[in-house]
C-alpha cells in the first residue's frame, strides 16, 4: 500500500466549478492515486456543518462525480467532517479527499521489506515554496 494523504479544499461562496474533476479522474485512470473517500461539506452562516449531495457542478446536466459515487473507505468519521468544517469560513463549502498514492506503493513496499519505517512526513505549502523561490531570485 502506498502513503495515504488527505486534502480539504475550500470553495468560497459554495462556488464549485468542477474544473478540476477531469484532472482527478485522470489521476485515478492512470493509476497515480486511488480515491478512498470523497465527501463534500458546507459551513452554514450559523457555524453548523452539513454534508452536501454530489451534484452537477459544471451545469451540463451530467453528474460530475458519478465515477466516485459511493466511494467511502470508512476512514472519514463525523469528527473529521467537523474538523474540516472548523477550517471553513461560514457560507463556504469544501471537498474532503482521502487518497492513496499508488505511484509510491512499490517504493514503500521495498522499504518495508528492507526493515525501513517512516519516522516523519510533511508537506510544504505551495505559497511557502513560491515565497522561498522569489526570495532567492
Amino acid at each position: 500500500m502506498g502513503p495515504i494523504d488527505y486534502i480539504v479544499v475550500e470553495f468560497p461562496g459554495n462556488r464549485m466549478t468542477g474544473e478540476g474533476l477531469p484532472l482527478l479522474v485522470d489521476l485515478v485512470d492512470r493509476g497515480v492515486i486511488r480515491i478512498l473517500d470523497l465527501m463534500f461539506v458546507r459551513k452554514e452562516e450559523d457555524g453548523s456543518v452539513v454534508g452536501m449531495e454530489v451534484a452537477d457542478f459544471t451545469g451540463d446536466g451530467a453528474l460530475d462525480l458519478a465515477v466516485f459515487e459511493g466511494v467511502s473507505s470508512g476512514l472519514l468519521g463525523e469528527d473529521d467532517i467537523e474538523e474540516a468544517g472548523s477550517a471553513l469560513e461560514p457560507g463556504n463549502s469544501a471537498g474532503i479527499l482521502v487518497y492513496e498514492n499508488l505511484w509510491a506503493a512499490p517504493f514503500a513496499t521495498a522499504l518495508r521489506r528492507g526493515g525501513a519505517q517512516l519516522v516523519a512526513s510533511g508537506r510544504i505549502p505551495v505559497p511557502a515554496v513560491l515565497a522561498a523561490l522569489d526570495a532567492t531570485e
